[in-house]
């Protein structure tokens, strides 16, 4: 079986010329040369079909045969808000299963109880983009810089918005249950899933995020890491969104 090679290049159609890391992958690595055929993807939902038409050391440059538009495997617009943890590998970890997976859009949150109060931004985004190439994904996802909670509460969101907290004494219904119902599963809107630090939201986070219009959520009955629970929302958004 043959296997494509897929390079991620932003402005395809008007650059006709990888990027410089994927120029040294393509041409050290690989060691691909005039006439060797490339796939490329521009992360905003369509696929291209090229020829190498020159190859360097530090260059590569390609004539495009064939665009190829990609439909999108899910319905609506999946979007992450979480409490990075104080081990950054297991952020990087999510993201990168979360892309393979299948959403659109990552926002870090600054909590009461965070361990973490910065990220660096850049890492997760070369992350996203090797996850997507990959799984081969049509459209790269977003990563967001780090918001306060109140802030990234308060600013207006459409669809169904949602909190997942571990407090007893505060109503919750299972987020799965939500999503796979009959008046919800087919829609076209957003979703947008907050998931808490290793300390949990404090209850007066959980309390503004449902003043906001944010609707209290279970993920089951185990207790979940950090990440865990963000890729187990993902996963439930995907398989509830997913086109057959």
């Amino acid at each position: 079986m043959k296997e494509y090679r897929f390079f991620y290049v932003p402005d395809t159609l008007s650059s006709h010329e990888l990027p410089a890391d994927e120029a040294m992958h393509a041409v050290k690595v690989l060691r691909l040369g005039n006439g060797d055929e490339i796939f490329l993807m521009d992360g905003k939902g369509s696929f291209y079909r090229a020829i190498v038409t020159m190859a360097s050391p530090k260059h590569c440059l390609y004539e495009i045969e064939e665009q190829m538009e990609q439909q999108k495997a899910w319905n609506g617009h999946i979007h992450l808000a979480i409490a990075p943890t104080k081990m950054m590998d297991r952020v990087e970890w999510l993201v990168e299963k979360a892309t393979e997976i299948g959403f659109d859009e990552i926002s870090f949150l600054n909590c009461k109880y965070s361990e973490r109060k910065i990220i660096k931004s850049e890492r997760l985004e070369k992350i996203v983009v090797s996850a997507m190439k990959q799984s081969r994904k049509p459209w790269l996802p977003v990563v967001h810089q780090m918001l306060s909670f109140k802030e990234f509460i308060q600013a207006p969101r459409s669809g169904h918005k949602f909190i997942a907290h571990c407090y007893d004494e505060i109503k919750r219904s299972d987020l799965f249950n939500i999503l796979s119902s009959p008046d919800v599963a087919q829609l076209d809107d957003d979703i947008t899933v907050l998931i808490g630090p290793e300390g949990d939201f404090s209850l007066d986070e959980v309390q503004l995020a449902i003043d906001n219009g944010y609707q209290s959520i279970t993920l089951g009955n185990a207790r979940l890491r950090t990440e865990t629970a963000a890729l187990a929302a993902v996963m439930m958004a995907q398989l509830t969104r997913r086109k057959v």
